[in-house]
């Protein structure tokens, strides 16, 4: 009898301080890996996930998605309670749900969320969620550099050298800088990110911040598409996935 397959899309969080990222590599743990592992434990079945992004090692992400195709017909319920009763303490699915057969998490998605916190002050406790910077920033510098982000642009200078990509393009829709007592974050969201593309701004954001720039320098920075003249890549766990959006 003529089983038809379900398309299932989770929303996952993790904590990438343990994994050496989203994407399935030999000898190492990734999310990618400990997922799927457990769906194939749940399921009785092998399991293929389509992710919305791939994270870099000691990413995090608060809600990733990512699809896969099954012929179980578990409920959503049990699927959700199995998987995170398989999964490991560092990797939760958030929610579960069946969508259409063509959708799928990278190619269907219209706008991604970054987050990078920057703290003001060495900490013990929670030292691998945030970044400290030891230098004293000028905020109101940061977020002027912020106007040049938005639109269509050409994002060569922050993209990781040698990085197989078609094309530089990414359309930025907003770009900010956020202030609290402790910290400094900067949210941005667009169509897509190149590879190291928010650390690398984060770190061009900084040398403005220290005023070793000034802030038009961002704009000729990206107009230069030369990775040679943007700011260092910060490290990897300030960053966070926050959210990525579908069409309704």
């Amino acid at each position: 009898m003529f089983t038809p397959m379900r398309n299932i899309l989770l929303t996952l969080e993790y904590a990438g301080t343990h994994f050496s990222g989203w994407q399935r590599q030999p000898n190492a743990r990734t999310v990618q890996q400990v997922v799927e592992e457990a769906l194939a434990r749940l399921l009785q079945e092998s399991v293929t996930l389509f992710s919305a992004g791939r994270t870099d090692a000691g990413v995090h992400a608060l809600a990733q998605n990512a699809n896969f195709k099954t012929k179980s017909k578990l409920g959503m319920k049990t699927l959700h309670r199995g998987a995170n009763a398989l999964l490991p303490d560092d990797v939760r699915v958030i929610t579960i749900e069946r969508v259409d057969e063509d959708f799928h998490a990278r190619f269907s998605a219209l706008q991604r969320h970054y987050r990078y916190i920057i703290s003001k002050r060495q900490r013990a406790i929670g030292r691998q969620y945030a970044w400290y910077c030891p230098y004293a920033l000028e905020i109101e510098y940061m977020r002027k550099a912020c106007q040049y982000l938005p639109g269509e642009q050409d994002f060569k200078s922050f993209c990781k050298a040698n990085s197989d990509v078609n094309h530089h393009r990414c359309r930025v829709f907003s770009a900010e800088w956020k202030e609290s007592e402790e910290e400094l974050i900067f949210f941005i969201t667009a169509n897509r990110f190149l590879h190291n593309m928010v650390r690398t701004l984060v770190g061009t954001f900084v040398n403005i911040g220290r005023r070793k720039n000034s802030p038009v320098s961002l704009l000729n920075v990206l107009n230069a598409r030369d990775r040679r003249r943007a700011g260092p890549t910060v490290p990897p766990y300030g960053l966070y996935l926050e959210k990525i959006i579908y069409p309704s």
